[in-house]
């Protein structure tokens, strides 16, 4: 049986928080980053192009970032700054609901890569 620590996990419970976050920044880059447009410097990934299906675009990118911000609690980060990351993609998935003008916001808000950075300055701290 594996020993609990103060957030839920020990060491040999899983993967390391290096594991795991480097896990997490490639999930952001895939979502958020994963494409180039060429000659420019604007990226842009899953997020935006999933999100142009109408209805179950947004719904699908929302829950793959909700799903990186589960993972940002079992790593031990606190409430407040969950409640950061919540917001974060709160924004993106209301600017994300508006046709068109929403999956060019995707492209400039970047929810997921707002997240990660947030992530690994605490856990930087930690």
């Amino acid at each position: 049986m594996v020993a609990a620590t103060a957030h839920g996990f020990s060491a040999s419970a899983g993967p390391s928080r290096a594991e795991a976050l480097a896990r997490l920044e490639r999930l952001a880059r895939f979502l958020d980053t994963a494409i180039a447009i060429p000659g420019t410097r604007i990226r842009f990934g899953a997020d935006t192009m999933v999100g142009l299906v109408p209805g179950v675009g947004d719904a699908i990118t929302t829950l793959a970032s909700a799903y990186l911000i589960y993972e940002a609690h079992r790593l031990g980060v606190p409430k407040h700054l969950l409640a950061r990351m919540i917001g974060n993609v709160a924004f993106d998935a209301l600017i994300g609901a508006v046709p068109v003008l929403g999956d060019v916001a995707d492209v400039f808000w970047r929810a997921n890569t707002r997240n990660i950075r947030l992530l690994r300055e605490h856990l930087a701290r930690n």
